[in-house]
């Protein structure tokens, strides 16, 4: 991104509290990390927009995991978008910046115009956190409901959950005079917090998609719908504009709720790939199963789709056999 372009509240979330109504929330702006993840791929448009919906929404979803722990969203579809992945990376120590990175897989031939949306068919959203060594992974899973990825990740919050979510989203490509064109984007996200980590304690279900008006109380449900009706007065230029800080939007919004901050993540785009990954990888293939992935030129190659960074290795330096044969 163009550092001229550059404002102090870019890729960053910014927690809240509306103190009056007993709800948290989140405030994204990712610029600069939006323009990081999308540079490493040349998708069509409606690819383009559907990776940006997800980044926004895995920064504002991963910023409530733990130091060193990873967040993973995941979109499985039948449709001409086939998958489209995120990982967030909380940060390595206390006030480091948090990592995000994301890519999708499409069948070209399959996509149409029209709504972005439309390019997903039936499938599933994906929530999976893994808390560090030693740790058992935690995971949820959602039947793909409505009619964006965001409120795709609202019914899995109700439904697997069982929190009151809501998002406000705005992205896509701005030019401002003088500068060369980047991606802006910017969010919020409202929720009843959790009461135990990572997310909230689990309830036998009935298996019927929850919205967030089924999980509330009568004085809790007042609260949800003011707040929710003042985040519908949001605009995108409000959300994403150049002029506008978040703590000023926090209180153009939320000022008769008494909105409380904490202090904002930073967040980059960043790719944990690497060689010695790569070797790991192929450390469960045998020699002969190295043999089938070989290139003529007598190479092993990969390439990672989140990047697209290349790796090419000699076979006899890979797998399960090689290992025996350095240890020796």
């Amino acid at each position: 991104m163009n550092l001229g372009n550059k404002l102090a509240w870019d890729d960053t979330v910014l927690p809240f509290q509306l103190d009056a109504s007993d709800i948290r929330g989140r405030v994204a702006r990712l610029d600069g990390t939006l323009d990081g993840v999308l540079a490493q791929h040349n998708y069509p448009p409606q690819v383009e927009a559907l990776v940006a919906e997800m980044t926004l929404l895995t920064a504002l979803i991963g910023q409530t995991i733990k130091l060193r722990w990873k967040l993973s969203l995941q979109v499985q579809s039948k449709g001409a978008v086939r998958m489209i992945a995120t990982d967030y990376y909380g940060p390595q120590e206390d006030g480091g910046p948090a990592r995000i990175r994301a890519y999708a897989s499409y069948d070209a031939e399959r996509l149409t115009d029209g709504v972005p949306f439309d390019q997903v068919g039936e499938g599933y959203f994906a929530v999976m956190i893994d808390q560090g060594e030693g740790m058992t992974p935690y995971q949820g899973i959602t039947p793909l409901t409505g009619k964006t990825i965001s409120e795709c990740a609202e019914a899995y919050f109700a439904q697997s959950e069982q929190l009151p979510t809501r998002f406000s989203l705005s992205f896509g490509r701005s030019m401002l005079r003088g500068e060369e064109e980047s991606w802006r984007a910017g969010g919020i996200m409202l929720q009843h917090m959790p009461k135990a980590s990572p997310f909230a304690a689990k309830e036998e279900g009935t298996g019927e998609v929850l919205q967030a008006d089924d999980l509330l109380q009568d004085d809790q449900a007042e609260n949800w719908s003011r707040v929710n009706m003042l985040l519908d007065t949001v605009e995108d230029l409000e959300l994403i504009g150049p002029t506008l800080q978040p703590t000023d939007l926090l209180m153009r919004l939320f000022h008769q709720e008494s909105p409380r901050v904490f202090d904002a993540q930073a967040v980059r785009f960043g790719c944990t790939c690497s060689e010695d990954r790569v070797r790991q990888s192929l450390s469960i293939y045998s020699a002969k199963d190295i043999g089938t992935m070989t290139t003529d030129e007598g190479r092993v190659t990969a390439d990672c789709q989140f990047c697209g960074a290349h790796y090419d290795l000699d076979p006899t330096s890979v797998g399960f056999e090689a290992e025996d044969k350095n240890a020796d």
